[in-house]
């Protein structure tokens, strides 16, 4: 499997894994960040075949992802909207950072083998995105987990000192 066949597959299992949190999510706004994450994955596997086929990927248009996330985080924190029970795909979630991670560690390895200097700017470019896709993703976990990192003892001041508690540390 050569390094394209392999990139529209991990892309595949993103967008496929995007749509499918996107209709199981029950927050309009946080299906729409996951519905405009797989339509990324789905320019990035167009732009993989077109290379694959040696042909000129076309126009590769800047990822709107971050932009709405940043716009539709702000709505969902300033309404203060109670999620509903989004916790059962938290393991989505870290699958879905998993998926992300490796594609940028893929992409970024790529571009270091590759010769040709506009396939290898594609790549980082990609790379790029995947890795603000990562972010969102993170954002995304850490805002439906947040309810699970709730501190209700005041004598703990930090998260970190809540979760070192009664641990040995070397600190």
């Amino acid at each position: 499997m050569n390094v394209f066949d392999f990139a529209m597959q991990m892309e595949t299992d993103a967008e496929t894994l995007y749509r499918k949190l996107a209709k199981d999510s029950q927050v309009p706004g946080i299906m729409k960040i996951f519905t405009d994450l797989a339509d990324d994955e789905q320019r990035h596997w167009q732009i993989f075949r077109a290379l694959k086929q040696q042909q000129p990927p076309g126009a590769t248009a800047d990822s709107q992802a971050l932009e709405n996330a940043k716009n539709i985080f702000r709505e969902l924190i300033a309404r203060k909207e109670e999620l509903p029970s989004t916790i059962s795909n938290l393991e989505s979630y870290r699958y879905a950072l998993k998926l992300e991670a490796e594609g940028v560690q893929l992409y970024r390895d790529a571009a270091k083998r590759e010769s040709s200097d506009s396939v290898k700017m594609l790549l980082l470019s990609i790379a790029e995105e995947e890795e603000k896709h990562f972010n969102i993703v993170e954002n995304i976990f850490n805002f439906i987990n947040a309810p699970n990192q709730y501190l209700a003892w005041a004598e703990f001041s930090d998260l970190g000192e809540f979760q070192a508690f009664g641990r040995e540390t070397d600190q």
